[in-house]
């Protein structure tokens, strides 16, 4: 029998009086994560409680007896401080924000932003690593920024694996449930109290999709979730686990996400111009919107889809296509073959949305290559990264060069309240005052660096390296205990590392491209460096392998058997079952941050900046982040950016420079100590750190620039094309279907400029296009010179683009443009002519096809 069937439903929760109603308006906002003041109240109520729950105040205040929390109305030292911060929250939900100064708080802007994961807190585990905890940072900057913005996501009832350790160091994995209802997550109901329900149409049935909203500061995220009883058992698990399952399960995941999201904030009266995509995961969502616009207004596909596209952002975050998802044309056809024909497409037409070249049948389905093509505004997460992603992507458009296409980059940022330690953020506010708080952007602020005793600023680093290795310690007793190792081998943990040693982090994906046993490549030179006796050294490592990556697992492997070693048991540890509560430790204790990507395969990385924020220094190979970080006084570069072709000899190399600036560089500069122990020229290295990285690689300034250069001008250009219901969408796509029609008969007849072998720099040389343009208005097309130095292979690198103008009609459809190209720099120089539709309201318009160059 069936029992769940008969089982009456029914939810508890504790009896807080009207004294300590603030506890749970606190706990049920995650605001009190990146709250200082918030966190030490909870943990005020139960330390241990609190270790137990791990930082989970939900579930605290759920499990502490009636008769603790009604003692605590007798506590006024506890009620003093609840009242200050239940006033703190309710000041930060109400007050001016930048946004609100900056653009006037503009109240038509409406941003959801999407994405697979979010990592906001390690009690709520829906997150697996860099990609989430990038969304948790931007959602929280969003927050203190005061956009208007909400967040769309799944919520997963086991999330991301958790990593545990045999005797051997082999990672194993368990999936353990999360509990919703201990956790702060309300579930949307309408008037009546009963749950909103989206429905999604699946081969052959319906899925029914409940919405949970977490509140994180002013920002509500929208979690989505199929783990319902009318559900069949396949449909329930599409929720259950963070990248698990096969490419049917993912396709299904993405389906959820972008059309299911869509229609949750539908069903919630949310209706979003600007939709931003975090990764291609969400790229439906650009879909259903056009779906939705073609229902509303009776209009065509490709009608909506302008209006569409131009509110649609995305941010790639993979510099290698295996990392991005591709479906084959089968799994398309079954799950969606019926929606692509609501929408008027063919099957071609659709499966073209996702291929680099629509006419090619043997390439699969992208789905970085549809939110390219149905995005207006379209970045990498690092400068570096805008160059390997414009290589990755240039056959989308096909004829434009390299510096022209429509794909920039904003570089990641961390939010700072979040990974700041205790200590750090006290000794910041003592010497610069409180204002970088709520503008971390300003350089003038974080110059106040300079003015910080150095002894004040190594006695606060200091303490956190303390709590890391107390941390590392203790987790190094629960593992062994865990693996049945002996009360002897658990009794070593408490002598591994020291708390006043030189301390290098590394904590990361264990993917090969990161290459976590880089350091391990020469033992004995290593076993000296950690061994010398007067100079020391010890590593921190931390990480997890994907389940089905068998190479990443064994590099945990050898890095666990080589602790197990004599030579290396004091002085290396590898910390198991890494989340964001292990990485605030490592981010806040580690004196060095260790980063040996494969350039250029680290889109931007994130971790190192959360180390500079407490005063950590980085040493990384120059890809990522770290190319614009990096300024000589500030940390490390391993290498100087080269890239080998073959990847043994670029291991080598790279290894062998991680010892040399160990042995030459870095120990002696942290063991350099004058009469009064401090480390001076390390200090210095610390404080240029804090004044060059702090005001860059902040989620702020990343939130800020993605509003000021994505939001808002997709916000008005989906504004100019939706407005009197869609007539200018739809005169765009009228325009370009007759420009489709007409374009064959442009060509180049000819391109002519003054014959000079040399010219003297500063010299205007004249140059004439004879253009035929046939029965295309002239208004309707731009004639441009690209111009500029040439490279070896003869290409045109970094090139400028000069409007021609019309000199004179030279019969029918025939016409002479002409202007001055102006030679600004020495050197090899070269220039082509190009001919491109030009919109009398949106200026020049490329579409694959629609460009000519002579």
């Amino acid at each position: 029998m069936d029992f769940s069937k008969l089982l009456h439903r029914f939810i508890v929760v504790p009896s807080l009086t009207e004294e300590l109603a603030g506890l749970q308006r606190i706990a049920y906002n995650l605001w009190w994560s990146w709250e200082p003041e918030a966190r030490e109240l909870f943990r005020r109520l139960d330390p241990d409680l609190w270790t137990e729950t791990h930082h989970n105040p939900v579930e605290m205040l759920g499990i502490l007896q009636q008769a603790s929390l009604d003692a605590l109305k007798g506590d006024d030292g506890f009620m003093s401080h609840l009242a200050r911060v239940d006033e703190k929250l309710q000041e930060y939900m109400q007050g001016k924000s930048w946004y609100s100064k900056v653009h006037d708080g503009n109240k038509e802007l409406k941003v959801a932003y999407f994405s697979m994961e979010f990592g906001l807190h390690e009690s709520v585990p829906v997150y697996s690593g860099g990609l989430g905890v990038l969304a948790g940072d931007h959602l929280k900057s969003a927050s203190d920024l005061g956009l208007p913005l909400v967040g769309v996501g799944l919520l997963y009832r086991q999330g991301y694996f958790r990593q545990y350790l045999n005797i051997e160091g082999w990672q194993l994995e368990f999936y353990p449930e999360n509990d919703f209802y201990n956790l702060p997550l309300r579930l949307e109901r309408d008037d009546k109290g009963v749950p909103l329900t989206v429905e999604l149409d699946f081969p052959g049935r319906k899925v029914k999709v409940h919405i949970w909203r977490l509140q994180v500061g002013r920002i509500p995220l929208y979690l989505l979730d199929t783990n319902l009883e009318e559900n069949l058992p396949e449909d329930r698990e599409m929720t259950a686990q963070l990248y698990g399952g096969d490419q049917e399960m993912r396709i299904r995941q993405e389906i959820l996400l972008g059309i299911g999201g869509i229609r949750a904030l539908k069903l919630l009266k949310i209706e979003p111009n600007v939709c931003h995509m975090n990764e291609g995961h969400a790229a439906f969502l650009a879909l259903e919107r056009i779906r939705i616009l073609m229902t509303e207004h009776g209009v065509r596909f490709h009608e909506a889809m302008e209006a569409v596209r131009a509110g649609n952002v995305f941010t790639t975050h993979t510099p290698v296509e295996a990392g991005i998802d591709h479906f084959h044309a089968d799994l398309l056809d079954k799950y969606l073959a019926r929606y692509y024909r609501n929408l008027g497409l063919s099957r071609d037409e659709f499966l073209g949305l996702g291929r680099q070249n629509p006419k090619n049948p043997h390439e699969t389905f992208c789905m970085a290559v549809l939110a390219l093509k149905l995005a207006t505004h379209a970045n990498g997460v690092s400068e570096l990264h805008g160059e390997v992603s414009r290589k990755m992507w240039k056959n989308v458009w096909p004829e434009l060069p390299e510096e022209h296409l429509p794909l920039t980059s904003i570089t990641n940022g961390v939010h700072m309240k979040t990974w700041l330690s205790n200590e750090m953020g006290g000794l910041l506010i003592r010497y610069l005052g409180t204002r970088w708080l709520d503008d971390p952007t300003d350089h003038n602020l974080w110059r106040r660096c300079s003015r910080i005793p150095d002894a004040e600023l190594w006695r606060t680093h200091e303490r956190g390296r303390e709590r890391l290795v107390d941390f590392a310690r203790r987790r190094l007793k629960d593992q062994l205990h865990k693996v049945g190792a002996t009360a002897k081998e658990i009794a070593v943990a408490d002598e591994v590392l020291d708390p006043e040693t030189l301390t290098i982090g590394f904590a990361r994906r264990f993917a090969t491209y990161k290459r976590g046993t880089l350091l391990l490549r020469d033992r004995e030179r290593l076993a000296r460096i950690l061994n010398n006796q007067t100079r020391p050294v010890q590593i921190v490592f931390a990480g997890k392998a994907h389940p089905a990556d068998l190479e990443g697992k064994e590099l945990i492997r050898q890095i666990v058997q080589l602790s197990y070693e004599e030579s290396f048991r004091h002085k290396l540890v590898f910390i198991e079952d890494y989340d964001m509560a292990v990485a605030r430790y490592l981010v806040q204790g580690v004196d060095v941050w260790l980063n040996t990507p494969r350039r250029p395969m680290e889109a931007s990385g994130t971790s190192g900046m959360k180390v500079a924020f407490n005063g950590g220094l980085n040493m990384s190979v120059l890809d990522g982040w770290w190319c614009e970080g990096y300024r000589g006084n500030n940390g490390w570069a391993i290498g100087k950016g080269e890239v080998y072709d073959d990847i043994e000899y670029q291991n080598e190399v790279e290894g062998r420079a991680v010892y040399d600036l160990l042995e030459k560089e870095i120990v002696p500069l942290f063991y350099d100590r004058g009469l009064d122990g401090i480390p001076r020229g390390w200090i210095a290295t610390m404080k240029a750190s804090l004044q060059s990285l702090c005001p860059v690689f902040s989620t702020d300034r990343m939130v800020q620039e993605y509003t000021e250069h994505c939001y808002l001008p997709s916000y008005q250009h989906w504004q100019q094309l939706a407005q009197a219901e869609l007539a200018p969408a739809m005169d765009l796509a009228h325009w370009k279907e007759t420009m489709q029609k007409l374009w064959p008969q442009v060509r180049i007849d000819a391109v002519e400029a003054k014959e000079v072998a040399e010219v003297v720099l500063g010299t205007k040389i004249p140059i004439t296009a004879k253009v035929f343009i046939g029965d295309i208005p002239l208004t309707d097309l731009a004639v441009d010179a690209y111009f500029g130095v040439l490279d070896s292979r003869g290409n045109i690198v970094g090139g400028e683009l000069l409007p021609l103008e019309i000199t004179t009609e030279l019969g029918k459809g025939v016409h002479l443009y002409s202007g001055e190209i102006e030679c600004r720099f020495c050197g090899r120089h070269g220039f082509m002519v190009r001919v491109m539709p030009r919109h009398h309201q949106f200026g020049p318009v490329y579409e694959p096809g629609l460009l000519l160059w002579g």
